[in-house]
């Protein structure tokens, strides 16, 4: 069976990872259309949505962009911070007003050097999350450009 969502911070880790990690945010707010980051460029920070939408996408030559996933309340935003050489592997753009926790992620990174047990809870939910793009990406690009019939099983 394939997940609807992401796996949402409040249920991936422990309370007193979350608060941890909740003690480096800062709240953040984006105009609908906004460009949170571009594939390619440095991943140097991430987002949990308090509210809006966020549309993640992936560069196709010679085509638009394909709109790989859309992400909403409570939902990680970025996770090729976590992993070197931090380089953004997808787009992101606010679809509507968006307003979210925003995390240095450096800071995030030292934090879960200093507390290894911290550090291996985040990056089971990021790897979590991870798992679930690189399912949803597949899926949709089968779905733009795969022959008819020859989608998921």
């Amino acid at each position: 069976m394939i997940a609807t969502s992401t796996p949402r911070m409040a249920q991936a880790l422990p309370e007193v990872h979350r608060a941890r990690l909740m003690a480096l945010a800062r709240e953040v707010g984006f105009p609908a259309g906004t460009r949170l980051f571009e594939e390619g460029g440095p991943a140097d920070r991430f987002w949990i949505i308090r509210t809006g939408t966020v549309l993640l996408d992936m560069h196709v030559p010679g085509r638009r962009a394909a709109v790989i996933e859309s992400l909403g309340f409570g939902e990680l935003v970025g996770w090729s911070w976590l992993f070197a050489p931090h380089v953004w592997q997808l787009g992101a753009e606010a679809m509507s007003p968006v307003r979210a926790y925003e995390f240095d992620a450096a800071r995030v990174r030292e934090m879960c050097d200093a507390d290894q047990e911290c550090g291996r809870e985040i990056a089971l939910w990021v790897g979590q999350v991870l798992a679930h793009r690189l399912l949803a990406a597949r899926i949709r690009l089968l779905d733009l450009y795969a022959p008819h019939g020859s989608g998921v099983r």
